[in-house]
Parts: structure tokens; C-alpha cells; sequence
């Protein structure tokens, strides 16, 4: 079992971190002092449950968790700071403030590193969050040991709902684009104008075209704009949807 540590501070390390083409000490007073963090640890950058859904969704929710009281979100992993600053912008999670444990001298002294040699890993982190305030851990959410890696309670929603359950969530946007198209940049404009964040899906690049975009939306124009799952259509019919409030 791992311990839970809530209550107590958080271990005194220095962090090897790259900043531009430079080493930077960053202490964890410099994380964590004066300030509320969430903190989310995972076993490594570019892995699929990491890549694909734990840190998008803490990248999409940022702004209601900063909306309530947290100064800053930190992405933690046993890895260097090379690769975190490549996964940081392969991700383009500009909400999230990156941390390397390269040594894994943090996830040790917090009692969360384990041994994946078997996946040829090596050392590396188990799967958590935590709420910080001030430099002492608030609230921790643990990921129950068991084989594999269970990813069940150190999500986004999970840490927003202990943080405030009433909290509204933003809408899931999805625009499907193409270079060039002035349609999508009007129905890109009109999105952020209302205040709207959303994900945006070009063709021609990683492969998708056309055929993509007509199996996705049954469509064959852009922009093709979804709103929770819904389909509102190109930029004129997305107008509208906004005026209609």
C-alpha cells in the first residue's frame, strides 16, 4: 500500500529543469510556497493513459480550477527534462507547468515510486494527484495498487469535484479545419469571442483528410464545429448556436 501523506509537507528536493537551452534549479519552495498547486504524477511522458487523457483533461480544466482558488497545476514524471519540455509542446498544454524528476528523488521521498523494469521502465512514478497548499499536502488521491496502471481517482474531475463539486465545466469543443479555409477562421474567431476553448482537428496533417472528415461528421466542408458530442455545422449555423445563447 502507499501512503497517504495528507497533512504533511511535501519533500524538500531541487528539480533539474531546462529552461530555453539552459539548466535551472527549481526548488520545491518554488513550486509549492505561498501558493495552492494541484500536483499530478504519472509513470511517463508520451505514454498513452498520460498522453491521451490524464494530462489533456488537467490541460482543459486549468481555467475552472484557477477560477477556484488554485495558483498553479503541476505535471510531475521520473524523466528528464529534455523529454518533459518535448512532451510539453507535442501536447501544447500551455495550462500546465511541467516538472522532470529525473532522479526520481521527489516520487521516492513522497513513497510513489515503484519499479517498472518488466516494461523496461526502470524506476518510475505510480499514479497520483495531490492538492498543496502552502507546502502541505492537503488532499491526495492515490491510485489503488493493484496490477498495471488503474488510472480511477487522480483525474481532473476527481480533483475538481473535492475542490468544488458545484463547479460548471466547460464545454467540449471540437472544430474540424483545413489550412486556409476563411470559413474556419470566422467560426475559430466567433468561438473565442464567446469565450469558448476548443480543440482543433486540421486536415492534412497526422494523416487526416477528407475521407476522414466525411467518415467523422458526414460532411465534406469545413469547418465542422461539435459541441458536447452535438454536430451545430459550418460557421453560419455555429453563428446562430451562439446567438441563441
Amino acid at each position: 500500500m502507499f501512503e497517504n501523506r495528507e497533512g504533511q509537507p511535501v519533500p524538500a528536493v531541487t528539480f533539474r529543469t531546462r529552461e530555453g537551452n539552459e539548466w535551472k534549479d527549481v526548488t520545491t519552495d518554488d513550486v509549492f510556497k505561498g501558493k495552492t498547486v494541484v500536483v499530478f504524477a504519472l509513470p511517463g511522458a508520451f505514454t498513452p493513459t498520460c498522453s491521451s487523457t490524464h494530462l489533456p483533461r488537467y490541460n482543459e480544466l486549468a481555467p475552472v480550477l484557477k477560477a477556484n482558488g488554485v495558483d498553479d497545476i503541476v505535471c510531475l514524471s521520473v524523466n528528464d527534462g529534455f523529454v518533459m519540455n518535448a512532451w510539453a509542446g507535442d501536447q501544447a498544454a500551455g495550462n500546465i507547468h511541467f516538472i522532470p524528476d529525473g532522479n526520481g528523488e521527489f516520487t521516492d521521498k513522497m513513497g510513489m515510486l515503484v519499479n517498472k523494469q518488466d516494461l523496461g521502465f526502470g524506476p518510475r512514478s505510480w499514479r497520483y494527484s495531490m492538492l498543496v497548499k502552502d507546502g502541505v499536502i492537503d488532499r491526495m488521491f492515490i491510485e489503488p495498487d493493484k496490477p498495471g496502471d488503474p488510472f480511477e481517482v487522480s483525474d481532473a474531475d476527481t480533483m475538481l469535484k473535492y475542490i468544488n463539486g458545484e463547479a460548471v465545466l466547460p464545454k467540449r469543443v471540437t472544430v474540424f479545419t483545413k489550412p486556409g479555409c476563411p470559413h474556419c477562421t470566422r467560426a475559430k474567431q466567433a468561438l473565442t469571442d464567446y469565450g469558448y476553448a476548443f480543440e482543433e482537428i486540421e486536415l492534412g496533417s497526422r494523416g487526416l483528410s477528407y475521407s476522414s472528415l466525411a467518415a467523422v461528421t458526414g460532411a465534406g466542408t469545413t469547418p465542422q464545429i461539435y459541441i458536447e458530442g452535438e454536430r451545430i455545422g459550418g460557421a453560419d449555423e455555429l453563428e446562430a448556436w451562439l446567438q441563441q445563447g
